[in-house]
């Protein structure tokens, strides 16, 4: 996967736009236009701190389904995706929580999106929804059959779950790759809002031998000078939400403060002592 051709750059910061409650969940509040306001407002602030991609998802739609989403969240998401690639000019991605992939693949195909997240691929993880098994054979085929060029980004040992057995790491990492297919790994830490450590990024590095590994949670402008370092890019929300609330709306400051951070820490001429054994917390 060639980030600078979908990015523009080596190494992408792509803000999340988590959308208010969609059609049939549990919080739904009957006004799409409301939803559809608000990602806009979130969409311009991410685009005008410098991000360099979006992601939209169906964040607020919590409890999730397993596997997949009602039709009227694809519809939902079809009509707001279509509308902020006609606003912003940047990269856009979709994932459909909490594993609907083949949904958030139709979507992005017929948007033009660029990539999908993919919580669970390959493997089977013990979530708060359930068991949870990988479809890379299915979304695969489905990529195929849809003539779609859109990218996979996979977690790899997903936040908010437990693998079913214990792989380590790195074989998760290969596996996720080599029989996964995936084109991009996401290393997360426990929870929303908890990053990984640098030794597990830098471990994930090594294993994905050339696939870009992505930061998938807990990223700020503090600690994301030190995790860029082993990293090759990063999806970032919560901190760039007003006061770091995940309920407020996204705060063009705070987007600007962590793209002036993540530039001076990819710009830093490397320390000579080896951060490689210190976990980030934020």
């Amino acid at each position: 996967m060639d980030l600078t051709q979908i990015f523009r750059t080596p190494n992408p910061a792509i803000g999340v736009v988590h959308l208010l409650p969609l059609p049939t969940s549990a919080r739904w509040q009957g006004s799409l236009s409301t939803v559809i306001a608000r990602a806009e407002q979130e969409a311009t602030a991410l685009a005008s701190g410098g991000v360099n991609g979006i992601i939209v998802e169906n964040f607020f739609d919590a409890p999730f389904p397993k596997d997949q989403v009602d039709p009227a969240v694809v519809s939902a998401m079809t009509l707001i995706v279509q509308r902020l690639k006609q606003m912003v000019a940047l990269p856009i991605g979709v994932n459909l929580l909490r594993n609907d992939a083949r949904s958030a693949l139709a979507v992005a195909t017929c948007t033009g999106a660029q990539f999908i997240r993919v919580n669970v691929l390959t493997g089977v993880m013990a979530t708060d929804q359930g068991l949870i098994e990988g479809q890379a054979h299915q979304l695969l085929r489905y990529r195929r059959e849809l003539g779609s060029e859109v990218k996979i980004l996979a977690d790899v040992l997903v936040k908010h779950a437990r693998p079913l057995g214990s792989p380590n790491l790195t074989t998760a990492v290969q596996e996720t790759i080599d029989r996964g297919l995936a084109d991009g790994v996401i290393l997360s830490g426990w929870a929303t809002g908890s990053p990984p450590t640098l030794e597990d990024l830098e471990l994930a590095q090594a294993a994905a031998n050339g696939t870009p590994v992505f930061i998938g949670s807990g990223a700020n402008w503090e600690n994301i000078p030190q995790l860029m370092q082993a990293a090759d890019g990063v999806i970032v929300s919560s901190s760039l939400k007003r006061r770091g609330q995940i309920q407020q709306p996204i705060d063009p400051i705070r987007v600007s403060q962590f793209m002036e951070s993540m530039q001076r820490g990819l710009t830093a001429e490397p320390t000579p002592e080896s951060p490689s054994a210190v976990a980030v917390h934020s």
